[in-house]
């Protein structure tokens, strides 16, 4: 069974899996933040370059496996395998969001 997720939460897994940075507009606020291995990032530039410089650093897919909503947002939990140590691990995504695009995402073991 196939999850369904907010439009934008599709297009940021999509990038993840190789798609184009630049297109993270299409789904973050321009004031968006993500937290990702205790560093946070700021601003659409400030993402853009987070997930450029992870896709330059590893080869990986991520996979989201199930998913959680509640008043506050969506936690999504996906399998995350690659060429990085540790693969593959499983990761909660944690997205709150503004006028239906992500207004945060905190990504945590």
């Amino acid at each position: 069974m196939a999850l369904r997720l907010p439009d934008a939460v599709t297009t940021y897994f999509s990038i993840s899996n190789g798609g184009d940075p630049s297109r993270f507009a299409a789904c973050f606020c321009t004031d968006a933040t993500v937290t990702d291995e205790r560093r946070t990032h700021a601003g659409l530039a400030a993402i853009e370059a987070w997930q450029r410089q992870a896709q330059q650093a590893f080869t990986y897919q991520v996979e989201p496996q199930a998913a959680v909503h509640d008043d506050d947002g969506l936690t999504v939990t996906a399998q995350v395998s690659g060429d990085f140590p540790g693969s593959p691990v499983q990761l909660q995504h944690r997205f709150t969001f503004r006028d239906e695009r992500i207004h945060t995402l905190e990504i945590a073991p």
